[in-house]
């Protein structure tokens, strides 16, 4: 028999299996609440709220010069659906002896996809019903508010944060942008 007549029938069933992939696609079906509500795009999945806490303000080292300042929040998801925190940016105030309008320090964890296809971004994945604890260093100088350097080095000062995360479902073509914009003391 003629080899070519095997490969010619092993590329048509190839052929066959990829076409019936391709027509009958998943069969993974996944029940989620919907939001039914007048206007709210219809049947889009509704996405419950993060809850998001300040853990911790620490001073990590200080100095005449500069003092290290560790920020970490513990965020929540309790939605049935993982959901994908893209950034968390805050400003940190010390409010007991500095400005509750003047920021002392800001920063921003995670970055937000500027594009189609985006390598190397970083984002944070937050599995269903769980939480995760993000943690960021940042290094102050010394504003010359020898108060304020001295609440820094005795542990005494007051925190006030005021910020916003970015998040949607772990899709980015699935769900809409979210927005939570929070204000949390310490």
């Amino acid at each position: 028999m003629n080899p070519k007549i095997f490969v010619g029938a092993a590329v048509a069933a190839l052929g066959a299996v990829l076409v019936g992939i391709l027509v009958m696609g998943p069969t993974l079906i996944i029940e989620l609440p919907m939001d039914s509500s007048p206007g709210a795009g219809g049947g889009q999945p509704e996405v419950q709220p993060l809850q998001i806490a300040l853990d911790d303000v620490a001073v990590e080292r200080i100095n005449d010069r500069s003092a290290s300042i560790e920020v970490a929040f513990t965020v929540y998801n309790p939605n049935a659906r993982a959901v994908m925190v893209q950034t968390l940016s805050y400003q940190l105030f010390e409010t007991s002896l500095y400005s509750d309008t003047l920021p002392l320090l800001g920063g921003q964890m995670g970055s937000r996809p500027g594009g189609m296809v985006e390598f190397g971004s970083s984002y944070y994945t937050l599995l269903a019903d769980s939480s995760i604890t993000l943690r960021e260093t940042t290094q102050i100088s010394n504003p010359g508010q020898s108060s304020l350097w001295s609440a820094l080095e005795e542990d005494t000062a007051s925190w006030l944060v005021k910020g916003d995360m970015f998040y949607n479902l772990s899709s980015m073509t699935s769900g809409q942008e979210n927005i939570l914009h929070f204000e949390l003391t310490h």
